[in-house]
């Protein structure tokens, strides 16, 4: 009996060992595997292209337009043509206020121009002539003066003479025509600019005849 259990033993003590080698053996293995794989492992490629982007908006539809802003406000000058009628009811003068899409600065300047007559061109096409403000004329009743002053928010065209107005004559007063130039400070401080010349003011703008705003009072 006692034989038998010292044997036993001996085959229990041998089990472990047997496990040690077979644990070693694995590991081993692992470890060869691994700088198998490493090995064979290429160079990395070269980077993949961009993806497309998205769509705009949670369900993948394109995302709506935002609403158009309001129209700007010019500040760059302005041509504007005036008509209107001197007479007693507005004490012979013409009132003109600029409209909200026109802002005029303290620092502008404001020229108005009258309609002198009309002659044509080679074509025979009617050209206007304009005249600076002030300008005076010579008439049977004596002299007789177009003058205006301003503010940065209305222009104010009137007349004066040295007779009684109430003797003009509808030529003189009715239909009169003017034209409003806004200019900027550094346009009108140019020494290269003649503003004499109406056609001069209205090229240094980058208005054309066609760009003037015609207003009848």
């Amino acid at each position: 009996m006692e034989r038998f259990l010292n044997n036993l033993g001996k085959i229990n003590n041998g089990e472990p060992k047997k496990l040690n080698i077979m644990k070693k053996t694995t590991i081993l293995l692992s470890t060869f595997l691994a700088f198998f794989f490493m090995a064979c492992e290429g160079p990395q490629g070269p980077p993949g292209f961009d993806g497309l982007d998205g769509r705009d908006g949670l369900d993948g539809r394109d995302g709506l337009d935002g609403l158009d802003g309001q129209d700007g406000v010019n500040i760059l000058g302005k041509i504007i043509d005036i008509e209107g009628t001197f007479d007693a009811g507005n004490e012979y003068s013409i009132f003109y206020e600029f409209p909200q899409s026109i802002e005029v600065f303290e620092t502008d300047v404001i020229l108005v121009y009258l309609l002198w007559d009309q002659t044509e061109d080679g074509n025979g096409d009617p050209v206007d002539i304009w005249r600076l403000m002030p300008q005076t004329r010579i008439i049977d009743q004596g002299l007789l003066q177009y003058n205006y002053d301003y503010t940065f928010f209305d222009v104010s065209i009137f007349l004066e003479a040295d007779f009684d107005l109430g003797t003009l004559l509808p030529g003189d007063t009715d239909n009169q025509v003017f034209r409003i130039a806004v200019l900027p400070a550094e346009a009108a401080q140019s020494g290269k600019l003649d503003v004499s010349n109406i056609n001069s003011v209205m090229s240094r703008l980058g208005v054309t005849e066609k760009d003037v705003q015609k207003v009848v009072l």
